[in-house]
């Protein structure tokens, strides 16, 4: 006879803090947001920590190597998507690692045979005004000039103008040898008032530019998640199904982090690919999911992952409950995992940590999830609508929206997740092709969402995560209780005229 569940499957929308005690250090500023990524012993630290408990989704629409710089700046981390090419998947991660905090890897680069018109299409696609001209226009080429927007007059210059014909050529610049400190680059960028500075080794390739604009950026940043070489973390997902060639090249590339990219993780499949990863690469961390409850819980630790995805069909571009009516109401799901965890700590002295993944409406919905047990979070939509993120712009009446796409669409053609070829075509999906409202870049929305995070725990008299889980008061809501919440019986002004 079937597993009858009594209890229903709720939402962080049925839920509510309470506030606790607010004592006078509590205050916003004194919040700590670290969080551990990786499972460690009773006594011991987590090789692999957060300093915001916020983390990107493994999606095409979401996570490619410009987002992991953005987030991993503040303090956060990206799963760079699995569902691209085995070369395209590692040369995202390496941009990432070889960015180094300040010293950036170039991406718009030409050579002198170039023209005009192929400047200005590396400027329209990349945003990037600063481009770096080399003997074989690759990012590491003998470094022969640069190009800015100083260089060139639309209209003067015609489009079939040679690089070589306007550049800035070498003789002309000033750079810096390979060794060099951010603080000595900044120095001589202050000094003769440059917008950038090349970086070049003994043979005089190019390895890096260091931008003006940085300088402020990092100052502006003290949170950088960053590894024991100075580098920025960066993960990526896997697949059930080339783990055995996939892998080894994201762990030449120095991914910091894996994780299997699945709907459901309760299965042979995943166990068989997380135990391969485990007796073949002796120090990889590797997470595993995705999970609802006790059982899927215990089967993940036992195939030895380092941490649990939760949630199934809870994104918002996600319709496995309505297709398949597989599921659980991600609150629901949060509270069971996270006790099955908290049981396992107390029988092995071994910390697991979970993901809660899809489910996020509004900011304090984190809180509430970090509350339940959760020690981070990880968000597709939130991420999907700044300039970061992989997907297009579009211009749709007088604003703009994102394309936003779930792994399970027939657009993304991520096949490795089903048992069909890569010819073939889903015979349903389990996420939809939308669009998300533009919101600008990254780190303007993310301060405002860790502000209120911060914000909401220190009313619940919370300074760290730990006390959160450890003390947070959570309240059932009904459907009028929310309207109450909400501006009501009033006329707001924006909709007066």
């Amino acid at each position: 006879m079937a597993t009858i569940y009594p209890d229903v499957s709720r939402t962080f929308s049925e839920y509510l803090l309470l506030p606790n005690l607010t004592v006078k250090e509590c205050t916003p500023s004194n919040v700590d947001l670290t969080s551990p990524v990786v499972k460690y012993a009773r006594g011991e630290k987590p090789s692999v920590g957060l300093n915001i408990p916020i983390v990107s989704a493994i999606m095409q629409s979401v996570s490619n190597d410009s987002l992991a710089i953005a987030l991993a700046k503040c303090g956060g981390l990206s799963f760079i998507y699995g569902s691209q090419s085995i070369e395209s998947q590692t040369d995202m991660v390496r941009k990432v690692k070889k960015y180094k905090s300040g010293f950036v890897v170039s991406d718009s680069n030409v050579s002198v045979h170039h023209m005009l018109k192929d400047v200005l299409e590396i400027k329209e696609k990349t945003g990037h005004s600063t481009i770096a001209v080399t003997e074989d226009g690759s990012s590491s080429g003998r470094l022969l000039g640069i190009v800015t927007g100083r260089d060139y007059r639309l209209s003067r210059d015609p489009l079939d103008k040679k690089v070589a014909d306007f550049m800035t050529p070498f003789r002309d610049l000033i750079v810096g040898q390979l060794g060099i400190t951010l603080s000595e680059a900044n120095d001589i960028i202050w000094e003769y008032k440059l917008n950038s500075l090349p970086i070049i080794d003994k043979e005089q390739r190019l390895q890096y530019l260091v931008f003006r604009k940085d300088y402020d950026d990092h100052k502006q940043n003290p949170e950088q998640l960053l590894d024991s070489k100075k580098r920025f973390v960066v993960g990526a997902g896997i697949n059930t199904r080339d783990y055995s060639e996939r892998v080894p090249a994201l762990l030449d590339a120095e991914a910091d982090i894996l994780c299997v990219d699945s709907s459901d993780g309760f299965t042979e499949y995943q166990r068989e690919t997380i135990k391969y990863i485990k007796e073949n690469y002796k120090d990889v961390k590797i997470g595993g999911g995705n999970v609802v409850d006790r059982e899927g819980f215990l089967y993940m630790v036992e195939s030895g992952v380092d941490f649990v995805k939760v949630g199934i069909g809870g994104g918002s571009i996600c319709i496995t409950r309505e297709q398949k009516g597989i599921g659980r109401g991600q609150a629901s799901s949060v509270i069971e995992v996270a006790h099955a965890r908290d049981e396992y700590f107390e029988k092995t002295g071994v910390y697991v940590p979970i993901c809660s993944d899809g489910g996020i409406v509004h900011d304090y919905h984190v809180v509430l999830a970090l509350a339940m047990g959760a020690d981070f979070v990880m968000m597709g939509r939130y991420f999907a609508r700044f300039d970061e993120s992989p997907n297009k712009k579009v211009k749709r009446g007088n604003s703009y929206v994102k394309e936003y796409w779930g792994e399970g669409s027939n657009r993304a053609r991520n096949w490795q997740r089903y048992d069909m070829g890569e010819s073939s075509n889903l015979k349903f999906e389990e996420g939809v092709d939308s669009y998300v409202p533009y919101a600008g870049k990254l780190k303007d929305s993310l301060d405002v969402t860790l502000s209120k995070i911060r914000s909401t725990m220190s009313s619940c008299g919370s300074q760290s995560l730990k006390q959160l889980r450890e003390t947070a008061r959570i309240t059932m809501v009904s459907s009028t209780s929310l309207i109450e919440g909400g501006a009501h019986d009033v006329i707001l002004k924006e909709n007066e005229y």
